[in-house]
């Protein structure tokens, strides 16, 4: 069987519906963190400063804990690249699931032959991580937009 044969994609999806199933529930809990424990405590502060600036340093600190999050998931898939031999070194794993997380897919770092369609569909799982963590970025700064100054 070759890389294009659908057969061949039966492990792919096995890993690959676990993996995703597991990076939403962490990207929701996180974000359910993020938002509770710090941009709560930021949008109260907000409410005091009423600056640009201060929204500037809300937002920031909150694309910083989001980026951290996507790390994270990054780092799950890499885990699995390496435990499943798709990827032999944890770091070149590493730079791969980012790489396929963001579609930037210029690392220069390949997967195995028969585990291609596993990066295909973490670059999806990320495209749905990315689109979510805007929904929430938006969210935020309407939080923050009752406070800013008019």
């Amino acid at each position: 069987m070759g890389i294009g044969d659908v057969g061949s994609w039966t492990a792919d999806w096995l890993w690959a519906v676990p993996l995703i199933l597991v990076v939403v529930a962490i990207h929701i809990v996180g974000l359910i963190l993020i938002d509770r424990k710090v941009v709560v405590v930021l949008v109260h502060a907000s409410a005091r400063h009423r600056s640009l600036s201060w929204f500037v340093v809300v937002m920031g600190i909150t694309a910083i804990l989001v980026t951290i999050l996507h790390g994270i998931e990054g780092m799950v898939w890499a885990l699995a690249y390496h435990a499943l031999g798709a990827i032999s070194d944890r770091g070149a794993a590493m730079l791969y699931s980012i790489s396929a997380m963001t579609s930037y897919g210029h690392a220069g770092v390949f997967l195995e032959a028969h585990w291609q369609m596993l990066g295909a569909l973490e670059a999806l799982n990320g495209m749905m991580m990315f689109g979510i963590t805007t929904a929430f970025l938006f969210s935020i700064m309407q939080k923050l937009r009752m406070f800013a100054p008019t």
